[in-house]
């Protein structure tokens, strides 16, 4: 797990790599990663958008953008947290993502930038 806080928001990160769903004779390697953002702020947030910078170890990168998580736009009281699961596909045994999630404080309209600590998805088997 890697975590990192910003403004009193905590992110954490815990990756799996999924076999049912690679073909690695195609190079194909599909992983997880399950998100973790507590609010251990004193206002409310609403995390309304996200930017991922996502590298492969082929060198190929590209950038995500979008509103929101998953299709929403969770609301988040200080003191509790929101949890999602997500995925990404890579061409190669390892990658990494990494990136921000811009949040609004709803007692004042105030922008906040969170920062998505960089996180490495390996294929277990070449470790051995």
């Amino acid at each position: 797990m890697v975590a990192a806080v910003t403004n009193g928001i905590k992110v954490s990160v815990v990756t799996e790599y999924q076999p049912f769903y690679s073909d690695p004779s195609r190079y194909h390697f599909a992983f997880s990663y399950r998100i973790k953002i507590e609010n251990n702020s004193d206002a409310t947030v609403q995390l309304m958008r996200r930017r991922w910078e996502i590298f492969d170890a082929t060198y190929h990168k590209y950038e995500v953008k979008g509103d929101g998580v998953v299709g929403i736009q969770p609301v988040i009281e200080p003191g509790k947290s929101h949890e999602y699961v997500s995925g990404c596909n890579f061409n190669s045994v390892i990658g990494k993502m990494e990136g921000e999630f811009y949040m609004e404080r709803l007692i004042d309209g105030k922008q906040i930038e969170v920062i998505i600590p960089k996180f490495v998805m390996i294929v277990p088997y070449i470790l051995n």
